[in-house]
């Protein structure tokens, strides 16, 4: 009976008629976002930014479907997560993706519509064009008039949008004219001076008169009928120069004459997989490639084999209850840790430098020679590597020692009893069960190291120089720092699409090797069943 009292007291409960405002109060915010997305999308298209504002009208879509949909209710508590993530994360991996399949970059950043606009902004004087003086008027509004006179000393008053008017004193409301024949007054017209002239960046900007006939400035004391230097040819999707008749043809989001001649700016244009091709078979690219890809896989393993071995063994020895001053020293062994790895590398940069550094000066003290850290290719490895070993073993000392203590120690004891030797027990006890909880740590490790990007780039920027390459590549350049600097530090200039197909490419390389890598977790997982 108390069961039914209560399921009918619910349903009395759901079925009251709820206060409307709540659901006011959350479509009025809508209404808000949407006029917002509206208002930034109105910005943003005809920009041409065409990616981002199809994101966010996905984004304002799903907005609207979880907040009127009743079935939708739960997501209304994540929306806010969920908009974020998708501007903050998928987003920006979707437009690498895009931008990986364009020419995307320096000369290639705007739309072809915008382009073509820009370019046909250029004029010429043609040989039947005037040339006239000129003086400038402007109203508070914010409109300008030219005063202008020829050759003959005919004067004329040029406005925007409409045809030349040849005026005298006291005509169109042109006031008294000065000892120069100009105008003191112009009615609803303020005379500007030359200063004032020579500063207003508009006016040089501004078209006079009507299309066929229009008047643009030239100079401080020059004004000419000029014409479009370029007009664009849809048929031929070029553009073609009015004075020696060359069609500049659109060649990968550039006009470009036969004589390879090119019109600025370019413009954002799908290429397909040329940026990926260029990648894989540009003798440029081929040569340094292989050594650099080979020298990348190596430093990632020897990474972290270096370091997890020295963070082991070093979490080995304080895991014995009987070892003096264990907490002291291993407050100590933590500091590298705690220091931000960029000022690190800076100050082992400082400290083997070969003029002034403290290891250099002591090592030749000592022995009378000290490697060449920055100038031999081998000891720039050898430092690397080095640096690397103290930026990381704290970290490997700490989860180790978190890993051994959760080992039952009676699995230590029967091992004993069997005569198990210490070095027994470590590589069928100890080894074993400690890579099945810091497994998926080394995998992420391996995947750190391999796009470790500040440490090279902030010891020596990938040096020394490899000889004879056709592109620049140095001896300790990885595979995301000699991609760095082909696309951002080249001579071609930035080159974002050919950055982002590398992105890509590097990003199925270190998938591929997390796999792999996991496919071996998994197998210590078995063998941690088996013991």
């Amino acid at each position: 009976m108390a069961v039914t009292a209560s399921l009918k007291k619910r349903n009395e409960t759901d079925s009251a008629p709820t206060s409307p405002l709540p659901r006011l109060v959350g479509l009025a915010i809508l209404i808000f976002v949407d006029a917002a997305a509206i208002w930034f999308l109105s910005k943003l298209i005809p920009l041409g930014y065409y990616p981002l504002s199809a994101a966010i009208i996905v984004i304002a879509i799903f907005v609207n479907i979880v907040v009127v949909r009743k079935q939708a209710y739960p997501l209304r508590w994540m929306v806010v997560g969920l908009v974020l993530m998708a501007m903050f994360t998928i987003y920006p991996i979707l437009f690498t993706v895009w931008v990986a399949f364009t020419n995307y970059g320096e000369g290639h950043l705007i739309t072809k519509e915008q382009a073509v606009d820009q370019i046909s902004n250029l004029t010429y004087l043609p040989e039947t064009g005037k040339s006239y003086s000129w003086t400038a008027f402007r109203s508070p509004n914010g409109d300008y008039a030219l005063w202008l006179v020829d050759a003959d000393g005919n004067a004329y008053l040029a406005l925007t949008g409409q045809p030349l008017s040849q005026l005298q004193a006291g005509e169109a409301g042109v006031g008294t004219l000065d000892e120069k024949g100009i105008p003191q007054t112009i009615e609803g017209y303020t005379r500007l001076n030359a200063i004032q002239a020579a500063t207003d960046n508009n006016l040089t900007n501004i078209q006079f008169g009507e299309e066929g006939q229009t008047i643009q400035i030239r100079s401080p004391r020059e004004a000419a009928e000029l014409l479009p230097l370029y007009v664009f040819d849809a048929g031929q999707d070029a553009m073609i120069d009015q004075q020696t008749g060359i069609a500049y043809r659109n060649l990968r989001g550039t006009f470009t004459a036969p004589t390879g001649q090119q019109l600025r700016p370019g413009f954002v244009e799908n290429v397909q997989l040329s940026n990926f091709n260029e990648f894989f078979t540009s003798p440029a690219l081929r040569g340094p490639l292989v050594r650099i890809v080979v020298w990348n896989f190596a430093f990632a393993f020897f990474s972290l084999l270096l370091n997890f071995s020295l963070g082991l063994a070093i979490a080995v020895l304080f895991n014995d209850p009987a070892f003096p001053l264990k907490k002291l020293i291993r407050s100590l062994l933590i500091i590298p840790y705690t220091v931000p790895a960029l000022i690190t590398i800076l100050i082992w940069r400082g400290m083997l430098n070969p003029e002034l550094g403290v290891i250099d000066r002591m090592l030749e003290g000592l022995f009378g020679w000290a490697p060449p850290w920055f100038a031999d290719g081998g000891w720039a490895k050898v430092a690397i590597l080095l640096i690397n070993l103290w930026l990381s073993y704290p970290y490997f000392m700490l989860i180790c020692s978190g890993a051994l203590q959760s080992i039952p120690e009676d699995i230590y004891a029967a091992a004993q009893v069997d005569g198990a030797s210490p070095w027994q027990q470590f590589w069928n006890i100890t080894l074993p069960l400690l890579l099945v909880a810091v497994g998926p740590l080394l995998v992420a490790s391996f995947t750190f190291n391999f796009n470790n990007f500040n440490l090279i780039y902030l010891f020596n920027a990938g040096g020394p120089p490899i000889a004879g390459t056709p592109t620049p590549a140095g001896h300790t350049d990885i595979l995301i720092s000699y991609v760095y600097n082909l696309a951002f530090s080249g001579s071609r200039g930035v080159n974002y699409g050919f950055a982002s197909a590398i992105t890509i490419i590097i990003f199925f390389i270190v998938g591929a090797i997390t796999l792999f890598q996991f496919r071996y977790t998994r197998m210590w997982e078995e063998v941690s069943e088996n013991v």
